[in-house]
């Protein structure tokens, strides 16, 4: 009795697992995109944007076309985009869909950005606005969403994977692992083991070290965000520990700042610098990495010997590491298009897992969506917990509180300034 009764509770399961398959099938394929519009529709979309090319973005175009065969999609570089996206979007020949920025919120200059621009949280639109990570996504005053993030960015280090296994290291994730590899680096003949970029304050390897630890120590502290975006000079104390922290580093003989004041610039010349392939580990940002791959076909070096990298969190802090998240590049729909129930289906094709996550490894860049693990170069970056994932979008800093701070570090990095006196000038730094 007791084997007739094991074997019909596992013909039992075995039905039950086999009733479930259907199931589970059919909700993945309720997720695809399915067409709302009258599929033979034809139609003219002009997405406008800075970039010079944008292979990625005409990707979709001819995704999107096996679904709407006769729209005719086309992006187009706005020279000085910036400065003129205002002047573009009130013309005749205004675009259907525009690059966003939410640097732009909130300036009178870029006014129009934000009055032109459609709530995209409007629920009849329909947009899948869940799968994109909710604390890089713009919130205004009035509960509206002008723009939503097609890729994401963050600061970090360009990681030697080979140079790592071939010692036997591991890729710090505390500080105190991070001074540890640099240490057992040196000793096996690497001068500088992390490098980056260090003539202009911009993107800085003292900028990219510092800033995530900075926005750690005000993430929960509303009045000391309040301060700073004031410019108030006093707020200035608020970057003591950060730029101590960065003081400590250097001095922990992590970098050796002569040799990074040979990279030229922030991207093309780190990059070569990097597939030298003596480098253990680079500071850059997600932008510098975007220009990775399309360069391993361009360099001698990295031809000759090429090697694994990926991109990891620079661990500044005794517990880990931390993630800052930031919208890299933001699509907002013009509320006057011609087209506009077009455009919105564009946007309804675009924003999804798959499309953005497409879209990203094309581009080199993160995605904004919630699971990070598809692209092994930003992998590392999904296992950060929760606790240390920040975003200035939710913390609530303004671009010209980063300037501030990432000037003062900058000065007390190469010298020019005391710690006190980067502090005491805090407010009277150009907002360039």
């Amino acid at each position: 009795m007791k084997k007739i009764m094991c074997i019909l509770l596992t013909a039992l399961m075995i039905l039950g697992l086999v009733s479930c398959g259907p199931v589970k099938q059919e909700a993945v394929i309720d997720e695809k995109f399915k067409p709302r519009l009258d599929t033979s529709t034809s139609c003219h979309i002009n997405v406008a944007g800075g970039y010079d090319n944008f292979e990625a973005l005409e990707a979709e175009f001819d995704r999107f076309n096996d679904h709407y065969p006769n729209v005719e999609l086309v992006f187009t570089k706005v020279d000085d985009y910036n400065n003129m996206i205002g002047t573009v979007l009130n013309g005749n020949d205004a675009p259907d869909i525009y690059v966003n920025y939410s640097w732009m919120y909130g300036r009178d200059q870029y006014k129009s950005s934000i009055d032109h621009a459609e709530n995209l949280s409007d629920p009849a639109l329909g947009l899948n606005l869940n799968c994109i990570r909710s604390n890089i996504t713009l919130k205004t005053d009035d509960g509206k969403l002008p723009m939503v993030p097609v890729f994401a960015n963050t600061y970090g280090m360009l990681v030697n994977n080979d140079l790592f296994e071939k010692e036997g290291l591991s890729v710090p994730t505390t500080y105190r692992e991070l001074v540890e590899v640099c240490d057992a680096f040196r000793k096996r003949g690497y001068k500088s083991p992390m490098m980056g970029f260090s003539k202009e304050e911009t993107t800085s390897i003292f900028t990219l070290t510092s800033y995530p630890y900075f926005c750690g120590t005000v993430a929960d502290d509303a009045e000391a965000v309040k301060k700073l975006n004031a410019l108030d000079p006093p707020a200035g104390e608020y970057m003591r520990p950060a730029i101590e922290k960065t003081v400590q580093f250097f001095g922990d003989g992590c970098v050796d700042l002569e040799a990074c004041d040979e990279i030229e610039n922030n991207y093309d010349a780190v990059i070569l610098r990097f597939f030298e392939g003596d480098v253990p580990m680079m500071a850059g940002s997600g932008d510098t990495v975007s220009g990775t791959e399309k360069r391993e076909s361009r360099y001698e070096a990295f031809i000759d010997a090429p090697f694994s990298y990926s991109f990891a969190p620079i661990p500044m802090s005794d517990d880990g590491a931390y993630f800052l998240d930031m919208p890299n590049l933001q699509f907002s729909v013009n509320k006057d298009s011609q087209n506009l129930d077009m455009a919105n289906e564009f946007m309804r094709f675009l924003i999804s897992s798959d499309e953005l996550n497409e879209m990203a490894e094309i581009k080199g860049l993160m995605s904004p969506t919630r699971d990070l693990s598809f692209d092994s170069m930003y992998a590392a970056f999904g296992e950060v917990p929760e606790s240390r994932i920040l975003s200035p979008e939710e913390i609530g800093l303004t671009d010209d509180a980063l300037v501030q701070v990432r000037q003062a570090v900058f000065k007390v990095g190469t010298g020019e300034m005391t710690i006190d006196e980067a502090i005491a000038g805090y407010g009277s730094y150009p907002l360039t």
